[in-house]
């Protein structure tokens, strides 16, 4: 059995998938971020919509910005936003 994560989710990806934040029971197997957004893709269409373009969206654990091959190890949160843009 996996572990509950806080999942938090900001701008346009928050807007897609329809809330913004839920605790949710990750799959043992999901152990990087690339496998938990495969993972979320598969919960249902607006999660597929929401992280359609993996590559547009910025995952952070435990408020560090992490890349999707990285282990997600015991995190607590994992937050997923579009790229900051400006100056």
């Amino acid at each position: 059995m996996g572990h509950k994560v806080k999942f938090v989710y900001f701008a346009w990806v928050r807007e897609r998938v329809g809330v913004p934040d839920e605790i949710l029971e990750i799959p043992e197997d999901a152990t990087t971020g690339a496998e938990i957004i495969a993972w979320l893709k598969a919960r249902g269409d607006n999660y597929a919509m929401a992280f359609d373009d993996a590559h547009a969206i910025r995952m952070a654990v435990n408020q560090e910005h992490v890349e999707p091959s990285e282990p997600i190890g015991t995190a607590r949160e994992i937050a997923f936003f579009p790229p900051m843009t400006g100056g």
